[in-house]
């Protein structure tokens, strides 16, 4: 076995040989020099892929061994999750609770497309390392493969080299494998539908939007141990060992317990994944490595400002406590609005890295296009409502618009709202000049509009008029739904995303600042909102919508007993 400098010395290495050939096979793309030096590695193409399936093979061997022998890098991990275990010290037997592995039809995710893989989750940091030395050997060796293949073959294909379909098929699985940090970035990139990336990188994206694999069980309750002790069976009377879902940083699993020792109560109960949290920084700073040397982000997406947002996310969704303080405060926002509902947190059941809701039965809004306009219509409008609601009245906003977020439940015609773990709060001073920015777009006011986005940090002052010109287009495209006289708006006419996306160019190229930290969520939302309510084919009165939450927020006569 070695130990972990001499396969940190091979790691680098490895690495070096690695980026020269990655490097000579971009470059024999676009200079007839580079590509003549290597064609000549097309005789040694056999001798190259056994040296790189050789390395990827030591790499995923490695994760193996070190991943499933934790204590031997015990002196190399030194950043603990920000909890302690909580031991219930239970004096009962394990042997009451109904253990299965069926999963329930009708669950808060619905239906999983495509279904579930059991892959066990590398925890540790090296392990992760390793993964990701291995990934990059394959995409290393893909890339060298796909180079040699259009030096030899007569081919018109125009995407990069280093996104053939075999480099592709890699980082899905090695992200889907991976979650945290890996898997939330592209599903931080593809919510966005803003169409900015190679068609093949947004095909890796829209994948692990959906996709995700789930921990065995023996990993997940190994968690539950640590959470409540070796007796955390006992508080519980069934539950489900096959996850219903899975994301980026944990999955779910369904479960019965009985109240007041009276009537049973069905549980979601959501296990994180072990390792994520300590892995955060680390999974980060391999990413940043990996897209800046493949380039697939244009520089104007300001990737550092990005992954910097996007750890913080990620830290702030591994704390399930503060999951679930979320959850409390939005569900006494709500309590008195019929419209919706908001799961009860179990804190008992809970822990820094299990939360424990009440199970919500209701159906996702994917399955909606089936249903009659005037529902779809009135649930876009109530989620649209609720979304500016959140902002201009609790400044406490759910910024995570998935859709499985939402669901529908026909027995009490309620829209259920589910996990809060990218919850956001917003300052007075930000949520006024937010408002003053969205007014400019209502009333066309270029202007003011400029002035906004300079007070929020948008834009710096010393922008060129083609830039200012893009900002101002972007926030009145934005706001049309409120600002068109023809109401009811038709969502299914819109061109917003299209107009936006068109400004996106101009503005990767000439942004001298990265947006303002609290914008990277809202807009998220947002964007996602309004493309929620474009394929519902929603007709919404957004103009009356605004205006009676401005209305209600000058006046301050909103409350959460008067929605």
């Amino acid at each position: 076995m070695k130990t972990p400098l001499k396969i940190i010395i091979d790691i680098v290495t490895i690495s070096k040989n690695l980026t020269k050939l990655f490097k000579l096979s971009i470059k024999s793309q676009l200079d007839p020099i580079h590509q003549a030096k290597f064609s000549n590695l097309n005789k040694k193409s056999r001798f190259i892929k056994s040296s790189f399936n050789h390395q990827n093979k030591k790499f995923s061997s490695w994760a193996i061994q070190f991943d499933s022998n934790p204590s031997k890098l015990n002196r190399l991990n030194h950043i603990n999750h920000p909890s302690t275990s909580q031991n219930l010290n239970l004096d009962s037997n394990d042997n009451n609770i109904n253990l299965t592995n069926s999963t329930d039809s009708s669950n808060q995710k619905n239906s999983i497309n495509p279904p579930l893989r059991p892959s066990r989750v590398p925890s540790s940091q090296l392990a992760r390392l390793l993964h990701y030395g291995g990934l990059a050997a394959g995409i290393g060796w893909g890339t060298v493969s796909e180079a040699l293949r259009r030096t030899t073959i007569d081919t018109k294909s125009t995407h990069p080299i280093f996104l053939s379909e075999p480099n592709v098929k890699r980082l899905v699985d090695k992200l889907t494998k991976m979650r945290g940090a890996a898997l939330k970035l592209g599903q931080f990139m593809s919510i966005q539908d803003a169409k900015i990336l190679p068609p093949q990188i947004e095909q890796i994206f829209a994948q692990v939007q959906t996709t995700a694999d789930y921990m065995p069980f023996s990993q997940a309750e190994d968690v539950l141990k640590n959470s409540f002790g070796t007796n955390w069976s006992q508080l519980f009377t069934d539950f489900v060992k096959i996850p219903l879902a899975a994301a980026s940083i944990g999955q779910v699993h369904v479960a019965t317990t009985y109240h007041n020792h009276k009537d049973p109560i069905k549980l979601a109960v959501k296990i994180q994944f072990p390792g994520v949290y300590q892995s955060i920084l680390s999974d980060l700073s391999y990413l940043n490595i990996l897209t800046r040397t493949t380039g697939i982000l244009p520089p104007g997406l300001f990737l550092s400002r990005t992954l910097q947002v996007l750890g913080q996310e990620l830290k702030d969704e591994c704390d399930y406590k503060r999951e679930a303080s979320c959850a409390n405060k939005m569900w006494e926002f709500l309590k008195s609005d019929s419209r919706f509902r908001v799961p009860k947190v179990f804190d008992h059941l809970s822990s820094q890295m299990v939360l424990t809701t009440e199970f919500m039965s209701g159906v996702s809004l994917k399955n909606a296009q089936s249903w009659s306009s005037s529902l779809r219509n009135k649930i876009g409008y109530d989620i649209l409502e609720l979304c500016f609601r959140e902002i201009l009245h609790f400044r406490l906003m759910q910024t995570d618009p998935n859709w499985s977020n939402f669901l529908w439940n026909e027995s009490n015609q309620q829209i259920e709202l589910i996990d809060f773990g990218a919850t956001r709060e917003y300052s007075q001073q930000f949520v006024e000049d937010y408002v003053r920015l969205l007014i400019s777009g209502v009333n066309d006011n270029r202007t003011e509009c400029i002035e906004a986005s300079i007070k929020l940090g948008y834009l710096t002052g010393q922008e060129s008029e083609e830039m200012l010109d893009s900002q101002f287009r972007t926030i009145r495209a934005l706001s049309e739904p409120f600002r068109t006289t023809q109401q009811p708006y038709d969502f299914s006419q819109q061109t917003i995303t299209d107009r936006v996306r068109a400004e996106i160019p101009t503005m990767v190229r000439l942004r001298l600042t990265p947006p303002p930290v609290e914008t990277y969520s809202l807009n998220r939302k947002l964007s996602g909102m309004f493309l929620l309510c474009s394929r519902l084919g929603c007709q919404i009165d957004c103009k009356k919508l605004l205006e009676d939450l401005l209305r209600e927020r000058k006046s301050g006569s909103w409350t959460s007993q008067t929605v």
